[in-house]
């Protein structure tokens, strides 16, 4: 191939990556200013609720705490009618202790003083602001639908981010201006090229990150990474288990919130012999005290009479997440997993997750999630502005260039991506038919797209 087919060759390259950029950027800029936004918000969790939930938290030391069934005895006094689904102690000595009840089909948690047992507040578990804000973040409060709706924006996401860096990537030596720093000083059109192109640069390797460690609370692609790391034999190990590991089809996600690498984790049952009666709440929390779980933990009553108590604890750092089975006739502790449990790749998915949530490093931690968010807006908003301003009049104003079938390399790597994240392959087929068998062969739509 001669020097200027390879120039050509090279240039329907560039068009056709800037075209599926620039598709890929129009039809997820809203899911990702909601990603970046709620994910801003979310990053703060631990100072948002400490003020919205101050009266509720805190309390005044006052000797020793009462046994945790006082607590529980006082909640139902006061909601007889209610069941009991779980208990958190609360890990420091001004902390109230928190009941999670089920009451007429609602879900509240009741807040205890641990020093009298006085009902301090009811809290319904749909008005609780964070826990909304996620649930936006991801599902967009829609369910399963808003979970894949958000799955494909994240993958899709990924996939901006390989095409723009391939737009970015100088293809010859040129100054360090409107490369590794945006050039203020040129006109308006080429400074929001350069806020949008070079700050995506600068954001590549975070926004990644964060795609990355999202997606495995996704329910498809999270799930089907979760049952890999299983089948494999790098999920949870047998060592975990007081003898055989247990065949059940009830994982631990069915019955608690639980770190990640625990979701998939079978459920063990508790020894239901004749005459036994459960064991009491304070008997729970003293054996989950004597095996040094991190304070933060909570435990989540049995649902059934072969059910078992679970311990669950989202600390802080990642070394310090634990999810225990305790049955509940005798005590015994049926699984212990913890961190140290983990097979690398499940240290790796738990610290990563943690970080994601701003958690891993403290404060630190949720300032550069906040300055990624934020770039993020950054990023959609310049590249809006842009299409907007170059856009014609009725017209959409994409870049023209040739058909993707028309160049392997890029099918190759969507193949590739697509084998990786099925929801894309899927996405990449409808796009594909949409472009090549309607919007090029409808004269009026062929118009407007091209």
């Amino acid at each position: 191939m001669d020097n200027k087919s390879k120039q050509k060759s090279s240039a329907n390259i560039y068009q056709i990556v800037w075209r599926w950029h620039f598709y890929a950027g129009i039809i997820f800029a809203p899911f990702l200013l909601i990603l970046a936004i709620t994910g801003a918000i979310y990053l703060f969790k631990p100072q948002i609720e400490g003020v919205l939930y101050e009266d509720y938290y805190n309390v005044i030391e006052q000797g020793e705490k009462l046994a945790p069934s006082e607590h529980i005895e006082s909640v139902l006094d006061q909601f007889p009618e209610a069941q009991i689904t779980s208990y958190r102690p609360g890990e420091e000595r001004t902390r109230s202790a928190e009941v999670k009840i089920s009451l007429n089909g609602e879900s509240y948690t009741i807040f205890v003083n641990p020093y009298t047992a006085d009902i301090i507040g009811k809290l319904n578990e749909k008005d609780r602001f964070i826990d909304r804000v996620e649930e936006f973040h991801g599902e967009l409060m829609i369910g399963t639908v808003g979970d894949r709706i958000v799955e494909l924006a994240a993958c899709w996401t990924l996939l901006l981010v390989i095409t723009g860096l391939y737009i970015w990537f100088p293809k010859t030596k040129k100054s360090p201006f409107g490369v590794i720093f945006p050039r203020f000083k040129k006109n308006k059109r080429i400074l929001f090229r350069d806020l949008h192109a070079v700050s995506g640069a600068w954001l590549s390797l975070a926004i990644i990150f964060l795609v990355i460690t999202g997606l495995l609370w996704s329910g498809f692609w999270g799930t089907k990474v979760q049952n890999l790391t299983t089948n494999a034999g790098i999920g949870y190990p047998p060592s975990i288990w007081v003898g055989s590991a247990p065949e059940s089809t009830i994982q631990t996600k069915d019955i608690a919130d639980v770190p990640w690498s625990a979701q998939t984790m079978p459920v063990p049952s508790s020894d239901q012999y004749g005459g036994f009666v459960p064991i009491s709440i304070d008997d729970v929390v003293r054996i989950t005290n004597d095996e040094n779980i991190y304070p933060t933990y909570e435990v989540i009553y049995p649902s059934s009479p072969e059910g078992v108590f679970t311990i669950s604890v989202f600390p802080p750092k990642a070394k310090d997440e634990a999810t225990l089975h305790i049955d509940q006739y005798t005590g015994a502790i049926l699984a212990d997993y913890r961190y140290e449990n983990y097979k690398p790749l499940g240290k790796l998915m738990a610290w990563g997750i943690t970080v994601h949530k701003g958690l891993e490093y403290g404060v630190m931690n949720q300032i550069i999630g906040l300055i990624v968010c934020m770039g993020i807006v950054l990023l959609v908003i310049s590249g809006l502005i842009m299409w907007w301003k170059r856009k014609p009049n009725n017209r959409l104003g994409a870049p023209t260039g040739p058909s993707i079938i028309t160049k392997k390399r890029v099918t190759i790597l969507l193949l590739l991506f697509s084998f990786v994240f099925p929801l894309v392959g899927l996405s990449v087929i409808f796009v594909f038919v949409l472009d090549w068998l309607i919007l090029r062969r409808i004269p009026r739509l062929k118009q407007f797209f091209y």
